[in-house]
């Protein structure tokens, strides 16, 4: 462990942010629902035809159609609404996509949407 990493306690740990998701683009949603099925142990919170969203110990894990959705990893804020305007999703959470320094796709999720 670096000297960084050591000098975190669990007072600072209350500071980070939390990450909701991570979003991969798959061609079948639920060829892919039973790979990971099949593989790991993760629940269904909810699935269709172009979206599922798999619940693991530590995260939840989103399978999109790519025309749906991009590739993503999705943050929760209590600020969400400062990075622009919150669109409201089929599982009644709110977000806004941005994009980071280097193109890649960041969802802000609103943190009083989120189900537990």
């Amino acid at each position: 462990m670096n000297k960084t990493a050591e000098s975190i306690d669990q007072k600072s740990l209350d500071f980070l942010d939390t990450v909701d998701h991570i979003a991969f683009a798959v061609d079948d949603v639920e060829k892919a629902v039973g790979w990971y099925r099949t593989n790991f142990k993760c629940e269904i919170a909810y699935q269709d035809k172009t979206w599922a969203f798999l619940r693991f110990e530590n995260i939840k894990l989103a399978l999109v159609v790519p025309n749906q959705h991009p590739p993503h990893i999705a943050f929760v804020r209590e600020n969400a609404d400062q990075f622009g305007n919150l669109k409201v999703h089929r599982d009644g959470t709110r977000s806004v996509y941005i994009e980071d320094s280097a193109g890649n796709s960041v969802e802000i999720v609103a943190k009083d949407s989120v189900k537990d």
